[in-house]
């Protein structure tokens, strides 16, 4: 939702940066790189039940996730290499963070609540498998109620006011599966619409 109606916006912003970045020789890579370390650290002290700390690391660790895509832009080194690699790094950082959170519930929490950070995440994977497998095909699937940026941003409200973190992730998985349901349905309509046109075409 915000990447599709704020993108142009965003980019405004963080163009520049990654301009001056890329004059200080910083590479996309070293920052996605960097991205992945932070949330090492995030799922470490998460786990350990620091939740500010964790929530600090969230939004560090978003720093380097919004930048490297300038940078590369104004390096002019933008590629499918560095598509792969960002968007891999991204279901990485999601599950570090997930799974420092079902740790920390583990340890803390009664029952099998700590397979709910664990479903979010499922449903995560599945909404971002979803795009990829539609655009591989050569439909789009972008958009949704939840998308990465909207996760981002309701996890790290759970992070900051702990006492209703276990609230926020069944509202995020709730709004996650709604949006892999969206997606599926668009990509449905998409696909059948093509099926009934080529069919049309035989006859």
């Amino acid at each position: 939702m915000f990447d599709g109606n704020l993108r142009t916006a965003v980019d405004r912003i963080l163009d520049p940066i990654g301009a001056f970045l890329c004059r200080l020789r910083v590479t996309a890579d070293a920052l996605t790189v960097t991205g992945i370390l932070i949330a090492v650290a995030g799922a470490i002290v998460i786990g350990q039940g620091h939740m500010f700390v964790g929530f600090v690391c969230l939004i560090l660790t978003g720093i380097p996730d919004a930048l490297d895509g300038a940078v590369a832009k104004a390096a002019g080194t933008s590629s499918v290499r560095g598509a792969f690699f960002d968007s891999v790094s991204d279901r990485v950082t999601d599950s570090l963070l997930f799974c420092g959170i079902a740790w920390h519930f583990a340890s803390t929490e009664p029952g099998r609540i700590m397979m709910l950070p664990v479903a979010v995440m499922a449903i995560a994977l599945l909404v971002s498998y979803q795009r990829a497998k539609a655009e591989s095909l050569g439909y789009d699937a972008k958009g949704g109620i939840m998308e990465r940026a909207e996760r981002f941003i309701v996890l790290a409200l759970g992070l900051l006011i702990d006492q209703i973190l276990i609230p926020v992730l069944w509202v995020m998985l709730v709004l996650t599966a709604f949006t892999a349901c969206q997606r599926f349905l668009k990509v449905w309509k998409q696909a059948s619409k093509e099926m009934n046109l080529s069919a049309g075409d035989q006859k």
